[in-house]
């Protein structure tokens, strides 16, 4: 729902402001959070880790995140805070994984 909500919300306010992902705009980082720990507990170190790495990932927009910008409207705004979200989840899940931490 976050997402759908930030489609709109995204080509919105851009189309007023007149600028490509403006700095006013983050549910896109709200929505790559949250996908970040989907399906994790939610426990400290999980959410410290998750959020580490998700902004890790936000910045350094590792492929395909950088071309995701290139996207018009709201998915050139959410797109790549997702596939950040999803970087981040794969990694926390296969640190788990590799670890034997329980669920």
């Amino acid at each position: 729902m976050v997402t759908l909500v930030g489609l709109w919300a995204g080509s919105r306010v851009e189309r007023v402001l007149g600028r490509k992902d403006p700095g006013v705009i983050v549910i896109d980082e709200v929505a790559g959070m949250l996908l970040s720990v989907i399906g994790l507990p939610r426990s400290i170190p999980v959410l410290v880790t998750a959020f580490v790495l998700f902004r890790v990932f936000d910045v350094w927009k590792p492929f395909p995140a950088r071309e995701s910008q290139a996207l018009t409207g709201g998915m050139g705004v959410m797109v790549d805070d997702l596939i950040a979200g999803v970087y981040a989840l794969v990694l926390v899940m296969g640190a788990r994984a590799l670890f034997g931490v329980p669920a």
